[in-house]
């Protein structure tokens, strides 16, 4: 327990130590914070982009192999959720803040101002590569990350019967015994690395609320309306985690579900409805024609302000910086699937909910833009929060689906807070499933705390710097997750016997192997330990 207390104890004094510097000196940090960026986006961008296409190379092929037949808990074990909870959780908690926020600012960005040289802003050409690489940034590469830290976390969690702490991860490559100080940095370096990831997120909705309340119902959109966008969404979120992933995460994520596909199905009805459809499956078409060279576009030779430093890099970052929250989630609520349908379920359904989305609103945008005489690309430039409702202005009701919107981003913003206390709770609980309350308080307030503090000391971009500069660490630690993960599936493989695998694991003789102290052999002899169907 001395050890967590000390995670626990050396975490918040970080937390608290940014929060007091960026509210005493805001113009500062934030200036401070986007040099930051800048220096690692340059230096180690290569990495962010090598790492994230090698997780996809990697996930993808585990689907095929034996591997896949293993599953995340007991050979007996159902899964706790049902599929459409499961996929509603995964979608609310993985994503949902960000592709409301993003949805049509991203591709009616890309749209004005065209990720590629040679392409005429505004033009059909610059259209269809605005799709195409806004589907790769919402893709199969964003959701890799979080496969990989909930495959691992789940691995341990559910099928060594370990904790779920990211230090704990690295037993199999390092040794049971590893030193403590070196399993404390590895569990700060992950809840300091989910504070940030998702106090960025929540930011952007706050943000989002704000311009939407100013755009909407002419309410004033300055720091004093974030403060209290923020303190509402700290109570209700907080109210929402003393009841449990079970009933608060479940009902909320069905909840903001419901209010999304309620809100696309508008969109697809009453759009363009052809053109939609149209442009997703174009816009996917490019998206898999042109995936290897986007994964692996860095611009080397341009030493003017690079475009992939500022969109691919800080998308990569920021998913990684929130990767153990929303690994230690997903691991949570996939307990009972196997490997196979957890990398299928995390890497493929998300990403075409998100497309589907991505099409609605952003294709809709475009096609307003080219043939329709709406400046919503210009008023995006201007303004990111406002993107959403200036969409919403062409269509019926535009004061009941703003307001169903601002209802959706607050939900989302819920669910995803909710979820982030309860991981940092049991990350710095011993990895504890159900973290004491009073746990959850001091992390909902220290994550409301670190949100305005970003907000206040630079708005958007000091968001994006604090995930960059968070993500880099972890994106080490990411690695030597995966292969982790190829240890943990190699010695679960060898000691299952091969015509009864999964069903039956030798649970003691695991242990010896995992600790490293035997070697595996290349196939399982002895007698199958009946303790693990007890």
């Amino acid at each position: 327990m001395k050890k967590h207390l000390t995670v626990m104890n050396i975490s918040v004094v970080i937390m608290l130590l940014i929060t007091a510097v960026g509210l005493s000196f805001p113009a500062q940090f934030g200036a401070s914070a986007e040099a930051i960026y800048a220096w690692i986006a340059n230096s180690f961008g290569w990495l962010y982009m090598l790492a994230v296409f090698v997780f996809d190379v990697f996930l993808i092929g585990l689907i095929f192999t034996r591997y896949g037949k293993l599953k995340l808990g007991r050979y007996d074990e159902k899964p706790q959720f049902s599929t459409l909870s499961w996929i509603g959780m995964l979608f609310s908690g993985g994503l949902g803040v960000g592709i409301v926020f993003w949805g049509v600012a991203e591709p009616m960005t890309h749209f004005l101002t065209p990720p590629l040289h040679g392409y005429e802003p505004k033009s059909i050409e610059a259209a269809r590569l605005a799709m195409g690489y806004t589907y790769f940034h919402w893709g199969l590469s964003q959701w890799s990350i979080f496969a990989i830290a909930g495959l691992i976390i789940g691995l341990f969690q559910f099928r060594l019967r370990k904790n779920s702490l990211v230090s704990t991860s690295m037993e199999t490559l390092v040794g049971h015994e590893y030193p403590t100080f070196w399993r404390n940095v590895i569990d700060v370096l992950a809840i300091i690395a989910t504070v940030m990831g998702i106090a960025t997120s929540i930011g952007m909705g706050v943000l989002q609320i704000n311009g939407g309340l100013n755009h909407v119902f002419g309410l004033p959109n300055n720091a004093w309306s974030n403060v209290a966008i923020m303190s509402v969404i700290t109570v209700v979120f907080i109210i929402s985690a003393s009841s449990g992933l079970s009933r608060g995460v479940k009902w909320l994520s069905n909840l903001n579900m419901a209010l999304a596909m309620g809100m696309m199905l508008f969109v697809l009805f009453l759009g363009p409805t052809a053109i939609i459809f149209k442009s997703l499956v174009t816009g996917i078409g490019d998206y898999l024609a042109h995936f290897v060279e986007y994964s692996l576009r860095l611009d080397p030779f341009r030493q003017e302000s690079n475009w992939v430093d500022k969109w691919t890099i800080f998308y990569w970052a920021w998913v990684i910086s929130w990767s153990p929250f929303i690994g230690a989630f997903i691991a949570q609520i996939s307990r009972g699937r196997t490997v196979k349908e957890f990398v299928i379920g995390v890497l493929i359904v998300p990403p075409l909910i998100s497309f589907v989305w991505i099409a609605a609103f952003g294709g809709t945008a475009i096609y307003q833009d080219l043939y329709q005489g709406t400046q919503i690309a210009q008023a995006v430039s201007q303004d990111y929060t406002s993107a959403m409702f200036v969409f919403l202005e062409g269509f019926p009701l535009k004061t009941v689906t703003s307001a169903a919107t601002l209802l959706l981003i607050a939900t989302f913003l819920i669910t995803s807070a909710d979820s982030a206390t309860h991981v940092l709770a049991s990350m710095s609980s011993n990895g504890s499933l159900e973290p004491k309350l009073r746990v959850k308080i001091i992390w909902g307030i220290l994550l409301a705390a670190i949100t305005l503090t970003l907000l206040l000391a630079g708005g958007l971009k000091s968001l994006q710097a604090g995930s960059i500069v968070a993500g880099l660490p972890f994106t080490i630690l990411l690695i030597l997750m995966m292969f982790a993960i190829i240890k943990v599936l190699k010695i679960e493989a060898h000691l299952v016997l091969p015509e009864q695998m999964p069903t039956l694991r030798p649970a003691k003789e695991a242990e010896r192997y995992h600790r490293g102290e035997e070697t595996v052999p290349t196939h399982y002899q002895g007698d199958v330990s009946e303790q693990e169907n007890k």
